[in-house]
């Protein structure tokens, strides 16, 4: 996030990237930490797509079929 700025408003601080207000936190520390850590988020390579593969199944063991619900 190379836009953003740390705003003190009263006790706490708030994070803007632009002109929008995205975060509030009472520590400046803490959010500072959270800039650099969605940072370095964001400019990792994205995930394998898994898109032939649901990301949630069902336990049959535990959830039946619906068909087999009564």
């Amino acid at each position: 996030m190379k836009d953003y700025s740390i705003v003190r408003i009263g006790n706490e601080y708030v994070v803007q990237a632009g002109e929008k207000s995205v975060l509030k936190i009472s520590s400046r520390r803490r959010a500072a930490k959270l800039v650099n850590d969605a940072t370095g988020l964001l400019e990792r390579e994205p995930a394998a797509s898994t898109a032939d593969e649901p990301s949630i199944t069902r336990d049959i063991s535990v959830i039946p079929e619906p068909s087999k619900v009564p």
